[in-house]
């Protein structure tokens, strides 16, 4: 039996390429005084401190201070000074290490969701895009993901394949196979052009072989 409520915090307190998989057919929702908006999480990101794409890189300032908070709180900065993109923060306090969610399949709210984004396709095939359509804006930073209005809930194995891949989107660190997503599926953000992992396991550990 799936459970209906939120994620716990002992969830994502481990290393980001764990839970970056496990997220995989997890529900994000976003409760507003507009209307709840959801979507199945089909593609997601791992970041941690010692890789030079990490916002943790250099430690923590003004701007990164929630990444290095408690596991289970948001992470959301804007990018390219437009786009804000929503993280939630793993592992223990202090550490410095999150997981992006790039797409969601849409599942409720799919009409608030067309009003938001002002498009009726597209609607969260991005990491952009996703936080636009839920309505995630930069006071969500830090939000407790444990206890709304931004919450994920457990779901069950979605249908399909797991498989890794090299991140996009990015400068530095494009060679490590930290981007995980759900093979083949249309709301995923940019198809992948190798794969480096298939046949992934929602236990969080890759199948055959070590964590990257």
């Amino acid at each position: 039996m799936i459970p209906e409520e939120a994620l716990p915090a002992g969830f994502f307190d481990r290393d980001p390429r764990e839970v970056a998989v496990d997220l995989i057919g997890c529900v994000l929702t976003h409760r507003s005084p507009e209307g709840t908006a959801s979507g199945m999480i089909v593609e997601t990101e791992a970041y941690r401190p010692e890789d030079p794409a990490c916002h943790a890189y250099r430690g923590p300032d003004s701007r990164n201070r929630m990444l290095f908070g408690p596991p289970g709180v948001s992470y959301v900065y804007l990018s390219y000074g437009m786009h804000r993109l929503f993280n939630v923060v793993c592992e223990p306090e202090g550490v410095g290490s999150a997981v992006l969610v790039r797409a969601l399949r849409p599942l409720e709210g799919l009409d608030l969701m067309v009003r938001r984004r002002g498009r009726p396709s597209h609607l969260c095939d991005g990491p952009g895009r996703l936080a636009q359509a839920l309505g995630i804006e930069l006071h969500h930073d830090g939000c407790d993901l444990t206890v709304g209005p931004l919450t994920i809930r457990y779901g069950p194995p979605p249908e399909g394949e797991i498989v890794s891949t090299t991140r996009i989107g990015i400068r530095r660190g494009t060679e490590l196979p930290r981007r995980y997503l759900l093979h083949g599926d249309p709301n995923v953000s940019v198809r992948p052009r190798t794969l480096c992992g298939r046949g992934l396991a929602r236990s969080g550990h890759l199948a055959g072989s070590g964590l990257p």
